[in-house]
């Protein structure tokens, strides 16, 4: 076998434990999947009536807003995944588990591949249940099939930047305490964007953080593609954001997996 058939190989092993690791400790996934199903109640039944208004539904105020924040609530989702693989990253490298793959004859970038896409599977798994919850209380998406598309691998490309990000931020921290925390702005910075209400709504300097932002741009994009609603130059903003964070995460990720001490 070549060694991209052994990594291959090897990233698929490590797949199957981050998925016996769901199926083992579903306290974990139940809280990514659950937090924003909540959020999603909570602003539609709470707050739903009077934001709803002032985006100017007058007959069904909470099934415009509905539309409206749903796209947001997905983007929760996908932030709320990433901060767990923080936390599962940390565990690895705090318990041992690490020190003894080091021992072993496998791909060194498998360890950190099966951390990736188990999350992504875990992260794509609560977009779906949220679409579904949105869609039983009032979601109503206009999207054809090639939007569908569009929209999951728009979906796909965050998961995967933000996951990749996340996975840099529990190598960095030293016990699972802080991994559980540095990733925390990742469930910030969708609430101060255009996820909930328009951003020209916001005072000016929080408007100008709000519009330039990446959470801001990937929101309008899967909001355009799911609902009908412009997307302007959001989608190549957004996809630059992605490669960017993807990328630099990725690199940092490498660095710090390389030249960790076991602890």
């Amino acid at each position: 076998m070549s060694t991209l058939s052994y990594a291959l190989t090897d990233s698929a092993t490590m797949l199957r434990r981050q998925l016996r690791h769901m199926q083992r400790y579903p306290s974990m996934t139940l809280l990514i999947l659950g937090l924003p199903v909540v959020f999603l109640l909570l602003f539609v039944y709470v707050f739903g009536g009077t934001l709803g208004a002032g985006l100017g539904g007058v007959a069904d105020s909470r099934a415009v807003y509905v539309t409206y924040v749903t796209p947001g609530i997905i983007l929760l989702t996908v932030a709320a995944a990433a901060q767990a693989t923080a936390i599962s990253v940390a565990m690895d490298m705090t318990e041992g588990i690490i020190a003894r793959f080091r021992t072993m004859a496998i791909s060194r970038a498998s360890v950190l591949t099966g951390h990736v896409l188990g999350s992504m599977i875990q992260s794509m798994l609560g977009v779906g249940i949220v679409i579904g919850i949105a869609a039983l209380i009032g979601f109503r998406p206009t999207a054809g099939p090639a939007a569908w598309l569009a929209a999951i691998g728009v979906l796909a490309m965050i998961s995967f930047a933000l996951i990749w990000l996340s996975v840099a931020l529990g190598l960095v921290s030293k016990n699972v305490e802080t991994a559980s925390n540095l990733p925390m702005f990742l469930l910030l910075l969708p609430f101060l964007g255009s996820g909930f209400v328009p951003t020209d709504s916001m005072p000016t300097g929080l408007r100008w953080f709000a519009e330039y932002q990446p959470f801001t741009p990937a929101t309008q994009t899967v909001r355009g593609l799911l609902t009908g609603t412009p997307i302007g130059n959001n989608a190549i903003i957004a996809v630059a954001w992605c490669a960017g964070i993807a990328l630099l995460s990725y690199l940092w990720a490498r660095k710090l997996y390389n030249r960790d001490p076991i602890r």
